[in-house]
This record gives structure tokens, C-alpha cells and sequence, in this order.
């Protein structure tokens, strides 16, 4: 069954809130996830937004779990729960869960060496920062991703909340995962450090890391102005709302320009390169929005696909639910979430074998089950040592281009994979176009580490023959082309295990490779304008900025690159589910993730609480603020949550204003959500007299989650990055500078960091490869270059 992948992977699940989803990806891919609870339940149980009494976001992420309730203040459930954890794979422990049974998330692992303990916190559990609290939009702030969204002026524009603690727990569910796999080749587990902060600084809009292909050739700087956030990727207006262009290859503006009546002043060969369009953007502007005035956002689709332009409506997330699409190749499932009560929920992130594996059964009762075990523990015969790369035996033949698919690559390179990129002469990667006179981007050199370099043309009969052989020998083909490309060029999944009968297929694409909307071409900001990001991506504050600036709309998500590197992790965990499964029985596998559905999945919540509002069910929403305030400096800001009443008085008391905390406009959530201007200009007057650092310290010391709006510079001096060592330099020698670059998914204790060879150039290791894995000569090699079947870098030998 393709949903038992981790079949047999046993999982202790100590946490709750927002840690609860790194064990819901364990349980969709098949893992026994036991979920052990006080008695009365989980306090997260009880979290808003709440349906029918029932938190959604607990329902959500605990769904395909079991339950077990253990009282630590009982003996005989001290033992039952020290005698459970022996028998488990892996335990997932949120804010120190397990010191209620006397011991720690360290302690366990030292206790049982087989075991797999990640621990997470906020910010982690070493450094100056261990004890603060954060929440989404304080992450976004820290993290560098507030910087990069809103206007070039004024207030910075939160994210739609959700994304930063999704992205943490993929994160976190990859690092686990890892760790198991390494357990299972040396038989020693791991204890993980995991830190919420760390993970949202690598995997969400990473300030040293690939950028989109529209800035791939753009140097990460020192710069702490505000970047254009609407040109990129323009949104224009329509009959009925607004549609989102990508026009990003050279064919793709030829499309865009017959659709505009093939206008005279735009028929310069010099608008085929995406600076000269950016910068003519104004001018060319005008004809689009002519052009698209009278037009439906539906009618627009239609004509743009059919002109070849990558084109978008940007929907609401309720649209996305209800699509034909979605519905089609179920991606959402209209379950009974909570007991009485039926709602549309996203079915989850996995696709393998064609069968999607995600929401089967509810969240479980409190204490539904029994501390035992359904199946008998895999056992493996360890064929290395402790402190190994985890994946040093995989070879991977990465088809993969751009964010997503590079991401998927280096996540195994990284790890000690051979992973071998091969690349066209013809169609080489966009993330390899660099600035003028640079030979590299630095995008492409984060990405493409530790990776080999072979030219090959896959479109002769001659080049499949060659891939073919490389495939016997494989353990993995990752690609993200268009669906159908593969097996166009006769490579479908069932032509791969005809020739490894072992293989791995793993892959993504814009919209999956089944339903009606299969076949569009897309890109991340059409993908976020589809399922309904683009349109929550504003504000209040953005909103009346943008109209009073005459700017043509208030949607900010231009500059993020957002779900692209959250796929690549997405896509990895499956892969690394179904190796872990061939190991155990030998089968192949094809994973294929959908972009639309992981973001849909990353906002889980706020779908499922639209889903149930639209079908007249009584929701009791979150009343928690969270904005942006600035702070003393030039265009300085702070992010500040205000969770709770307590919350609530122990602001008044930072701020000398003890007579507020009774304030009928403020005392109650209900009350602050429904006065929220009121009350930010009331708490700005007081960030305003305070630099960045003195809000946030002061904030995090009264108990209240506070963040200060970090650039790329300051994420890389940030005290608690630096002491963490999550960021060590890489250095390239095409690369003019040394580029910062993360070490590794998480701090483990047995795996190394990631090692830091250097990004090839196309073809680089052609001639190497050729002769060490397919036994070829020099010569064969050599009419095979000059037959344009390969292709090899100028000064390689």
C-alpha cells in the first residue's frame, strides 16, 4: 500500500499545537504515531480557532494518529511510559514534554542508543535566545521574510499566517526521517536539537540560499532598503479581479507579445531577456491592462495558455477548495473532523504509486488506545558506522531545474549522496543565468553543491541509451518537468523499473500530474495566486497604503519564493520514505508532490476554518494580534503577538499603563481584535522610542513573543544563528566572495555537517563519469561530443 511506506516505524509523539504536524507527515506515510497525553487530554485540544468546541487546528494535525493518555504523576504510568519509549523508533518531544516523566529528550537517547529523539523549541536549546517565544509572523520577521514583503515605503506586510510553522515542521519531519535512515545503516540513533527559528531560516525564503529564476542572477548584498515587491511578477486588473503574469523565457514574451497585437515598439530582440522587460514593465503595462479591462479572470486563462504565457487568476482560498481540480484528484476530503460535524479538509501532501496518501481517519479521543505497538519493529543490519554521511551509498540522477527541484538534489548532496546533474546543452538550468561578466550564479552555487555535472542529451536515441544504463545503477531519478516530459522521452516510471526494478522516481510539478489542470504551465507566484495565497498576502494598513500610492493593487507575495523550497523538502521526505521502504522490501516507487497542494496543506487551518464558515457551521476564531509596529531608526520594525489577556496585562505593566489592562476596548481578545487599530497605535508609541532590539528584549522578558524585523545581514549576525553555527562560509572558486550557506538540516550529534564542494559548471564531469561508470574510452567519448550526444566543459579532461 502505497500510504505504508513507514510501515512498522514506530513514533512517540510528545507534542502539541504547532509541533503537532511533523508527526501527522510521519503518520500519512504509514508510521505508527502514538500521541501520548495527560489525563483530560492535550491543553492543545482546546487551541483556536475551535469548531464545535474542537480545536481545528488539533483535528487537522493529529489526524491518522493514535491516542494514549499516561498521568506522570502515577508510578505504574511513569514505567508504562519509560517501558513504551524502549519500544519506539522515534520520539517527538515539543517544549521538553517528557521532563513531566522525570527525564529529558537528551536523556532518552542516552537511555536507549537505538532511539531517534528530536527535541524542538522556539529557538533551541542552547544560546542567547533559548528562552524567547515565537510565534508565525515573529518568525517572519526574524527570519528575513518580512523585509522582502510589502511596499518599498511604510509598513511591512505579514504573510498569511501558517506558512512559517508548516515550513518548520516539514523541516523538522525531514531532519527526523534523516535520522532514522541513519539509524537503520549504522544502528545508533540520534538526539536533535531542533529549532523552529533555525529551520524557518533555511527553508522559507532563505536570504543565503536560491532565489527565483526572475532574481537568480542578482547578488545577495548589504543592502537594507526594501526591494520592488509588484514588478517580478506583475498582477494586473481585470473585468472581474486580477490575474498574475510569468512571462519568464524568451518564447514566453513572443506569446505575451502576438496576444498583444505584436505592438512595433516592443519588437527589439533585447526585450527576449528579462532585465529589458522589467525595466519597459511601465510601457508594456499599459497594452496588458487594455488588453485585460474588459476580459474575465477565466476568459484571460483560457487565452493565455492557448498563447503559450504563463497566466493565473489570483483566487480566493474558498475557489481553490471548491475547483474542479481539486476535486478531481482528491486533494480534499470532506471528513467528520470533529465528533458531529463534517468539513472539506486539504487530504495532505503525498502522492506515491499514484495513491494519495494522507487524511484516512480522525484525530483519536483522548486515551482512544492502549500503550502497545501494532507491528513488530524493522530490524536492518547496520553496513556502516556512527558519523558517516547518512546517504554516502545513494547515487541520484537529478533532472531537477530551478528552486524546487534544485532543493530536492542538494538536500541528499548535502548528506553525502553522489547526486549526478544531468543538464542539456539545449535547455540548460535557469538557475544557472548569472549576472553580466559573472560565470555562476550564486543562486546556482548554494543549490548545486556537492553535486557532478554531466551533459547529456536525452532527446537522442543514443543519450537515452546512456541514461538508461545510468538508471541500472541508480537508486533514485529525481526531476520536476511538466508532466509527461519523462515519458516523452520514453523514461515514464514504468520504463525506469523495467530498467532497475529498485528505483525511485521522485518528483514535482505546479498542479500534480493528474487532473485538468495537470498540463498548465506554471510557476510558485502562479501557483500562489491560484489557490489563494496572493490574495491573503496584504493587510489593512498595505491595503490603504497601496490605494492612497496609487499602486495598482495591494498583494505582496512578489519577492517570496515561497512553496519552492518547501516542496524540495516535501518532495525529499517521500523519496527518503520510499528508499527506506525499498530497503525493507525490496519495491519501487513513485512520489510526485503537487506545489498548489503543499500550499494548500501549509495553511491547513485557515482553509479548513474558511471551509467550515462557508457550510454555516459556528467557528470561534483565534483573537490573537499580531502586527508590525515600527521602532526608532529609518524604516525600522518590530513584529509583537498578543496571545492571551495574561498576555494582555503584562504589556500594560511594560508599558507603565496598569489602567489599560481593564480597558473594556482591550481586556478580552474579542474586544483587541475588534479595536486593533486602536490598540497598535497605542503600543507603537512605544516601540517608537525604542531600537528594534530594545522592543523585542524587552517584550521576550515580560513574556510576550517579539521579533525585530531582520535584513540578510542582520539574520547573518543574529546572535542566536551565530552561536547555533548554522550558517558556516562556502566558497566557490567562480564566486567572487564567500557565500554564507547552511550546514545542515538540523544539529545532530552523529552527523557531520554538510560538506561544501563546489557547484560544477555544465558538463564538468562528463568525462569522469563516462569513464568510471559506463567503462567508456576516451574515444568513445570523444565522437560522442563531437555527435552532440554529450557535452563536456571546456577545460575538463
Amino acid at each position: 500500500m502505497a500510504d505504508q511506506l513507514l510501515a512498522a516505524v514506530r513514533v512517540i509523539d510528545l507534542s502539541g499545537g504547532v509541533s503537532d504536524t511533523v508527526t501527522r507527515l510521519l503518520a500519512d506515510l504509514g508510521a505508527d504515531v502514538v500521541k501520548v497525553e495527560p489525563p483530560g487530554g492535550s491543553p492543545a485540544r482546546h487551541e483556536p480557532p475551535t469548531l464545535a468546541g474542537a480545536s481545528i487546528p488539533f483535528a487537522v494535525h493529529n489526524a491518522n494518529k493514535r491516542s494514549v493518555v499516561l498521568d506522570s504523576r502515577n508510578d505504574d504510568d511513569r514505567r508504562s511510559f519509560v517501558q513504551f519509549v524502549g519500544g519506539a523508533d522515534i520520539v517527538v518531544d515539543a517544549a521538553d514534554q517528557a521532563a513531566a516523566f522525570g527525564t529529558s529528550a537528551a536523556e532518552l537517547v542516552d537511555c536507549y542508543p537505538h532511539l531517534v529523539v528530536l527535541s524542538i523549541t522556539d529557538f533551541g536549546a542552547t544560546g542567547p535566545r533559548a528562552s524567547w517565544r515565537a510565534t508565525d509572523p515573529v518568525l517572519f520577521a526574524m527570519s528575513g521574510a518580512l523585509s522582502r514583503s510589502g511596499p518599498t515605503v511604510g509598513t511591512p506586510v505579514l504573510p498569511p499566517d501558517g506558512i512559517a510553522s508548516a515550513t518548520a515542521a516539514v523541516q523538522a519531519a525531514w531532519a527526523v526521517l534523516v535520522a532514522y535512515y541513519d539509524r537503520l545503516r549504522c544502528g545508533t540513533g540520534d538526539y536533535i536539537d531542533f529549532s523552529r527559528f533555525d529551520a524557518v531560516v533555511m527553508a522559507l525564503d532563505p536570504a543565503f540560499g536560491a532565489h527565483g529564476q526572475a532574481t537568480a542572477g542578482q547578488r545577495t548584498s548589504a543592502w537594507r532598503g526594501r526591494p520592488k515587491n509588484q514588478d517580478p511578477y506583475p498582477i494586473c486588473p481585470c473585468r472581474d479581479g486580477y490575474v498574475r503574469l510569468c512571462v519568464m523565457a524568451p518564447r514566453q514574451w513572443r506569446g505575451l507579445r502576438r496576444w498583444l497585437g505584436e505592438p512595433e515598439e516592443f519588437q527589439d530582440p533585447r526585450y527576449d531577456t528579462l532585465g529589458a522587460r522589467f525595466a519597459a514593465w511601465p510601457q508594456i503595462s499599459v497594452l496588458v491592462d487594455a488588453l485585460f479591462a474588459d476580459k474575465t479572470m477565466k476568459e484571460l486563462v483560457a487565452e493565455g495558455q492557448a498563447h503559450g504565457v504563463p497566466i493565473s487568476a489570483v483566487l480566493t482560498p474558498s475557489r481553490i477548495l471548491a475547483s474542479e481540480h481539486f476535486q478531481a484528484v482528491g486533494a480534499i476530503t470532506n471528513a467528520e473532523l470533529v465528533p458531529g460535524v463534517r468539513t472539506d479538509v486539504p487530504t495532505g501532501y503525498f502522492v506515491v504509486d499514484d495513491e494519495r496518501c494522507g487524511f484516512r481517519t480522525p484525530a483519536p479521543p483522548a486515551g482512544a488506545d492502549e500503550p502497545r505497538w501494532l507491528a513488530d519493529p524493522v530490524t536492518a543490519t547496520p553496513s556502516g558506522g556512527a558519523g558517516e554521511y547518512p546517504f554516502k551509498d545513494l547515487r541520484i540522477l537529478d533532472l531537477g531545474v530551478i528552486v524546487a527541484g534544485g532543493e530536492l538534489s542538494r538536500l541528499y548532496g548535502d548528506l553525502g549522496a553522489q547526486v549526478i546533474k544531468v543538464e542539456s546543452a539545449t535547455y540548460p538550468d535557469g538557475l544557472r543565468q548569472s549576472r553580466v561578466g559573472a560565470v555562476m550564479s550564486e543562486s546556482f552555487a548554494w543549490t548545486h553543491r556537492n553535486h557532478l555535472a554531466l551533459g547529456l542529451d536525452l532527446r537522442s536515441e543514443q543519450g537515452k541509451e546512456i541514461f538508461g544504463r545510468l538508471v541500472a545503477e541508480a537508486d533514485a531519478v529525481f526531476a520536476n518537468f511538466k508532466p509527461g516530459t519523462l515519458t516523452s522521452l520514453g523514461f515514464s516510471f514504468e520504463n525506469l523499473r523495467e530498467i532497475n526494478p529498485r528505483i525511485v522516481l521522485a518528483g514535482s510539478s505546479a498542479f500534480g500530474n493528474r487532473g485538468p489542470w495537470s498540463r498548465r504551465m506554471g510557476y510558485g507566484p502562479l501557483v500562489r495566486a491560484t489557490t489563494g495565497v496572493t490574495s491573503l498576502w496584504t493587510s489593512e494598513e498595505a491595503s490603504a497604503e497601496a490605494h492612497a500610492a496609487g499602486a495598482r493593487h495591494a498583494f505582496y507575495d512578489a519577492t517570496t519564493i515561497f512553496p519552492d523550497h518547501i516542496v524540495g523538502r516535501v518532495t525529499a521526505i517521500a523519496a527518503l520514505a520510499a528508499l527506506i521502504r525499498r530497503d525493507r522490501t525490496g519495491d519501487p516507487a513513485h512520489v510526485h508532490i503537487s506545489q498548489a497542494e503543499v500550499v494548500v496543506n501549509q495553511l491547513d487551518t485557515l482553509y479548513v476554518t474558511q471551509a467550515a464558515l462557508g457550510a454555516g457551521a459556528a467557528v470561534c476564531d483565534d483573537t490573537s494580534v499580531h502586527a508590525v509596529y515600527p521602532c526608532a531608526g529609518d524604516d525600522e520594525w518590530c513584529v509583537i503577538s498578543i496571545c492571551s489577556d495574561s498576555e494582555w496585562r503584562c504589556l500594560t505593566v511594560l508599558f507603565e499603563r496598569p489602567e489599560l489592562a481593564d480597558d473594556p476596548r482591550f481586556a478580552i481578545g474579542q474586544e483587541r481584535t475588534a479595536h486593533r487599530a486602536e490598540l497598535v497605535r497605542l503600543v507603537a508609541a512605544w516601540t517608537r522610542t525604542r531600537t528594534t532590539a530594545q522592543a523585542a528584549e524587552a517584550l521576550q522578558a515580560a513574556g510576550i513573543a517579539a521579533g525585530p524585523m531582520n535584513r540578510p545581514p542582520d539574520v547573518l549576525a543574529d546572535p542566536q544563528l551565530v552561536e547555533r553555527k548554522l550558517l558556516s562560509d562556502m566558497v566557490h572558486p567562480l564566486v567572487e566572495r564567500p557565500l554564507p550557506a547552511e550546514t545542515g538540516p538540523a544539529p545532530f550529534r552523529h552527523i557531520p555537517p554538510a560538506p561544501q564542494r563546489p557547484a560544477p559548471l555544465p558538463g564538468q564531469d562528463t568525462r569522469e563519469l563516462c569513464r568510471k561508470l559506463l567503462g567508456l574510452s576516451t574515444e568513445e567519448i570523444d565522437r560522442l561530443i563531437a555527435d552532440r550526444v554529450l557535452f563536456a566543459a571546456a577545460d575538463s579532461t
